[in-house]
């Protein structure tokens, strides 16, 4: 069997003798990041592209960020989000460049390798150099507005990056909270390079348990037909981590006028609206990433593989891990990363390479992600669509002439259909090479479809508009990636029949209480407990509990015991039988529902009430007791305390079928469980003549514990109560804070 070759681990300026064994010496504990000087030159550009801003905070922090040009404004959005948090903007950017072990550790080195596989500073510096005029602007722009922050506030210590290039934006340009680079294991590339098989399979039990809460977001556009105002409604829903987006108003005198959620440290609104139409993303569109089974043949020296008939060489390329040391010294790690002409190789399977097939137009991608946001029209937003560059999400789409429309994912490769793309195919045949993307108007889309209404819940497309939905005979199977969910089922369920759609009714079919996927889980559980015989203890024992249950309407609120019950069930469940339904590639909910016997599902409720008895006293304990919302740091990686204030949280998991979904992803240390994905940035948008929205923020707009805006939308957040947008000046003057030039 091949295997790759490595350099030895490095101290820097010094040998290292290799894993286990001591370093002959290391160089002195890094000091914090000191920041070059700023030239004459530099300062008096910033000064005078300050003057041109203005920046005017509402009443809930959000910035509204006015400038004559769209590089200005660009200067203007990216100075706020540093003063709202710095650290994430910072840390986003470290991440993105295949830095992040150089200030958190040796342990963050493969992933730093799975971002420099595909992320190269002299390439983007290149793509940069050769950008047209009017985006280098705004990527000057970008770095202009970041440097002047830390100019003028000396006292903010960046953890690495003390000066931002324009060239960086292009290393973060789409936007999405998953990338699709993310689907490369860190395990299995770890096992591959630095010499530790075992690890893949440590890792496959690693991730027994609970499904992590779905990544994805909801997505809703309803016709004027369907709307008492008769003007198209659009419903924007990410579920992100919190704190992953904060809310931003960006507008120039050049047609800018953009609003919404703002991954920290891009330039460009990312899910959001302006004067005319509006976008909501969903991840979960087709199959655009590939793997690729490479036979590779050793010979003098070098690697090839085969390709038809021949061969095709394999480039080796030395890629230096540099890593932080717990006394602070540096350190490094050179691994030689293999690339053969599909990608790069990530990992090994019975014996052949495996290498990556994805996207990778960083340029082409952030024109897509601007532009954007400042057509006018269903025409103008459909020519920024073909560029094809969003690679990873799909998009729900309305604006004020009346239009909606879905676009399923957007770029598709094209491929020979006799193939199974969901699985690696065979690298040495040329019939599984890409041909070319796939043009628009041959994807799954929608286009004012007769229903009157649109939702993607990152299911599949087939049941998006009821029965205007596009038919999956007519599509290769490649071009969608996932099955129904329970979501989608609720989404069709409260928009199908309705009618006169306002936004505060198109919010509240969002927050529609309904847990589905416990529709065919509690019947199974009622049956096995009245099967059981009169002389079984868990007939006495069991009693009231399931007397709850049956008497539930299958919805959650704050004082709902049958909610807690249910859902300290399905978790009890999925812990259990996760990794059987890991093994058999489907998901655990399903799974849970399928698969499970009588005393599986009776032995998992008697746990469940345990458990509930354990941490809280008894098992009839409110929902609201147990889920809730707390904002008690601004630290990416939040600790929670029971003993600390928090608010109750009536919605639940997306895996439950809650389309306002609230989880927790973090490893759970205390008794109650405490959101951190879910509901972030919502907003719902209505397309008059004059637009008019509405939003919420979890938590609030910075991450300064200190500031006022913290935490100020927790409760109304907590209550799926929204605020109004100010999106006209004269609205944004009546509620205004502070109005100022930045850093001046």
């Amino acid at each position: 069997m091949l295997r790759p070759r490595f350099l030895a681990p490095a101290v820097l300026g010094c040998a290292f003798l290799g894993a286990g064994l001591p370093a002959q010496a290391e160089t002195p504990p890094r000091e914090p990041a000191v920041r070059p000087a700023a030239s004459g030159a530099e300062v008096a550009r910033w000064k005078k592209a300050a003057r041109q801003v203005t920046i005017l905070r509402d009443k809930w922090g959000i910035p509204h960020v006015f400038g004559k040009t769209d590089a200005d404004a660009v200067f203007g959005m990216i100075y706020a989000q540093a003063e709202d948090d710095f650290n994430r903007v910072e840390l986003n950017y470290i991440n993105a460049m295949g830095r992040l072990a150089e200030v958190e550790g040796e342990k963050e080195i493969w992933r730093d390798l799975r971002m420099k596989l595909y992320i190269q500073p002299e390439a983007l510096k290149a793509k940069y150099a050769a950008s047209p005029a009017w985006l280098k602007k705004l990527m000057n722009s970008f770095a202009d507005g970041l440097n002047w922050y830390l100019y003028t506030h000396p006292e903010v210590k960046p953890r690495l990056i003390t000066r931002f290039e324009p060239w960086m934006a292009l290393s973060f340009s789409e936007g999405s909270i998953g990338g699709d680079i993310e689907s490369i294991d860190l395990k299995q590339l770890e096992a591959f390079y630095g010499k530790r098989p075992q690890l893949a399979a440590l890792d496959a039990g690693a991730k027994a348990g609970f499904d992590p809460e779905p990544r994805g977001s909801n997505g809703f556009a309803i016709a004027p037909a369907l709307t008492k105002g008769g003007h198209a409604l659009l419903m924007i829903n990410p579920h992100t981590s919190f704190y992953f987006r904060p809310e931003v108003h960006m507008v120039s005198e050049e047609g800018l006028n953009a609003y919404g959620a703002v991954t920290w440290g891009q330039f460009f609104i990312y899910q959001g609206f302006n004067d005319k139409l509006g976008w909501m993303h969903t991840s979960g569109g087709g199959d655009v990433i590939d793997e690729y089974l490479e036979t590779v043949v050793e010979r003098g020296g070098s690697f090839f593989t085969k390709y038809g008939a021949g061969e095709r060489p394999v480039r080796a390329t030395p890629i230096t891990l540099p890593y932080r040391l717990p006394s602070g010294a540096m350190a490094s790690r050179t691994v030689t990363a293999y690339f053969s002409h599909h990608g790069p190789v990530v990992r090994e399977q019975d014996g052949k390479w495996v290498a990556v097939k994805m996207m990778d137009e960083p340029l082409k991608a952030l024109t897509q992600s601007y532009t954007r946001t400042k057509a006018r029209d269903y025409q103008s937003f459909y020519k920024a669509m073909e560029l094809r560059t969003n690679s990873s999400n799909n998009t729900v789409y309305a604006d004020a002439q009346g239009n909606i429309a879905y676009f399923h994912g957007n770029f598709i490769p094209r491929r020979d259909p006799r193939f199974d793309w969901s699985r690696p195919v065979d690298g040495s045949n040329p019939a599984t090479a890409w041909k070319g993307l796939h043009e628009i108007k041959e994807t799954i889309t929608l286009f004012n479809p007769a229903s009157g209404y649109i939702s993607n819940t990152n299911n599949w497309p087939f049941s998006s508009s009821g029965a205007s939905s596009p038919r999956r005979a007519d599509y290769p199977d490649y071009m969608w990636s996932l099955p129904e969910n329970a979501r989608g089922r609720h989404a069709e369920r409260v928009l199908k029949d309705a009618r006169d759609f306002t936004i505060d009714s198109l919010i509240a079919a969002a927050y529609d209480s309904h847990l589905t996927a416990f529709e065919p889980l509690l019947p199974q559980l009622l049956r096995d407990y009245d099967a059981l015989p009169a002389g079984d203890a868990r007939k006495a024992a069991l009693a009231e509990p399931v007397a709850a249950l049956r008497a539930w309407d299958l919805r959650y609120a704050v004082d709902s015991v049958p909610t807690s019950l249910a859902i300290y069930w399905g978790q009890e469940m999925v812990a259990e039988h996760g990794a059987r339904a890991r093994a058999q590639a489907t998901s655990a909910v399903d799974f849970i529902t399928e698969k499970l016997n009588a005393e599986e599902r009776l032995a998992a409720f008697g746990r469940a009430l345990d458990k509930l008895g354990r941490d809280f006293g008894t098992w009839r304990t409110p929902w609201g007791e147990i889920n809730r919302f707390q904002r008690i740091s601004g630290e990416v990686d939040q600790q929670y305390d029971d003993a600390k204030p928090s608010y109750p949280v009536a919605f639940a998991s997306a895996n439950w079928g809650s389309l306002a979904s609230f989880g927790m992803v973090a490893k759970q240390k205390t008794k109650r469980i405490y959101g951190d994905r879910g509901n972030s940035f919502v907003a719902a948008v209505e397309f008059g003549p004059r637009v008019r929205a509405k939003s919420i923020l979890a938590g609030g707009q910075s991450g300064d514990p200190r500031s006022p805006h913290f935490a100020d939308q927790a409760a109304m957040y907590s209550r799926g109560e929204f605020k109004d947008v100010l999106f006209y000046k004269e609205d944004i003057e009546k509620q205004l804070e502070r109005r100022y030039h930045p850093g001046l």
